[in-house]
């Protein structure tokens, strides 16, 4: 396993490579404010950061990523269009005892650019496969914008759709709710209860208030709960074209023609197929071989949940080894965090310690 004087050269070597495409060098702080990452991903994020208090800045986190803060920092006053390019450590627990370090380099590269947002994603996509080539890893593309696409134009209650969509990166959770939604399942013993309770007309004023929510949240959420009881459930047709839409898996340009089919159906996701069938045009131009380009529909949808296009994944061989290099679209990202400013963002990172191990051979 690389020493980090190992992953810090091959750092040194990835950043070079950056800065020689146009990006300029930036820091974040390691410790990072707790209550921007939990407003962004909830009370999740605790699962996966090292979370400490600061008796001044308070609850503070051990930087997991950097995309945040560069993003941060970029909407406070960076120019446009920008490149930035960043090296250094991030935390991240590990669920089990494994190989995998829960402290590591990475390395970064993020493009601001609204001018092109289609040759923005080439352009990173093909930059980091130049730079990962000479280990021949299987690159995976995927797409976000397309799901969510598809979910939205479901024909069903929009607080339905919203439930999928906040669930979209935790296929587990989202796949009972689509099965509820779509009358496969049963409705949960617990809220079966209450459903009978309210339409026996039991307002629950008896039953004592726990929480902070107030009777009028109270009252909003079970006229939520009556209101999907009684509503159709999502037709087995549309289910059937959702399910087909995530377990898709192919080459990109199969893909595409599977898509632009599935598209005469599902309308709403064609402006994103179009989308893609740009970008690869776009690959294609910078000798990426689209026609062996590994696409899946799914893919990214267990990462941290701010990408919302395009996505990308560089892998090894060995399964239990962790993606050498990730990235993706974020625009909503941007928005969130410029305060109502917004502009088109990509970006992606690689472990250069793991880089460094297959270069030399050594077992990971």
């Amino acid at each position: 396993m690389a020493l980090k004087a190992d992953a810090r050269a091959e750092a040194d070597r990835l950043m070079a490579a950056f800065q020689g495409a146009g990006a300029a060098v930036v820091e974040a702080d390691i410790l990072q404010p707790a209550e921007v990452l939990l407003d962004l991903y909830g009370e999740d994020i605790r699962a996966r950061a090292y979370v400490t208090n600061d008796p001044i800045r308070g609850e503070m986190m051990l930087r997991p990523d950097f995309t945040v803060p560069v993003v941060q920092m970029h909407m406070d006053g960076g120019a446009e269009p920008a490149r930035y390019c960043y090296m250094g450590e991030v935390f991240r627990k590990q669920e089990h005892l494994s190989a995998r370090k829960s402290e590591y380099f990475q390395v970064g590269y993020e493009v601001f650019d609204r001018a092109d947002p289609v040759a923005a994603d080439a352009e990173v996509f093909a930059l980091f496969a130049s730079l990962l080539a000479p280990l021949n890893l299987r690159a995976v593309t995927g797409d976000l914008a397309i799901l969510t696409a598809a979910v939205r134009g479901l024909k069903t209650l929009e607080s339905r759709k919203a439930a999928l969509l906040r669930h979209i990166w935790r296929p587990r959770r989202f796949t009972q709710l689509l099965d509820r939604f779509g009358g496969r399942a049963a409705v949960p013993e617990s809220r079966a209860r209450l459903l009978a309770a309210l339409a026996s007309g039991d307002t629950l004023t008896q039953s004592p208030m726990i929480g902070l929510r107030s009777d009028a949240e109270i009252a909003t959420r079970l006229a939520a709960l009556q209101e999907d009881a009684e509503s159709a459930p999502i037709s087995a047709e549309e289910v059937a074209r959702l399910e087909d839409l995530l377990t898709y898996t192919g080459t990109c340009t199969a893909a595409l023609a599977h898509l632009t089919g599935l598209a005469r159906d599902m309308p709403t996701i064609a402006p994103a197929v179009d989308r893609m069938a740009a970008r690869l045009d776009a690959l294609a131009a910078r000798g990426i071989a689209v026609d062996t380009l590994d696409f899946e529909a799914s893919h990214g949808r267990t990462t941290l949940e701010y990408y919302d296009g395009f996505v990308f994944s560089f892998l090894a061989t060995d399964p239990d080894l962790p993606p050498l290099a990730s990235g993706g679209r974020y625009d909503a990202l941007t928005t969130v965090l410029g305060q109502g400013r917004s502009i088109p963002a990509v970006g992606g990172v690689i472990r250069p310690g793991i880089v460094a191990d297959l270069k030399e051979g050594a077992p990971c």
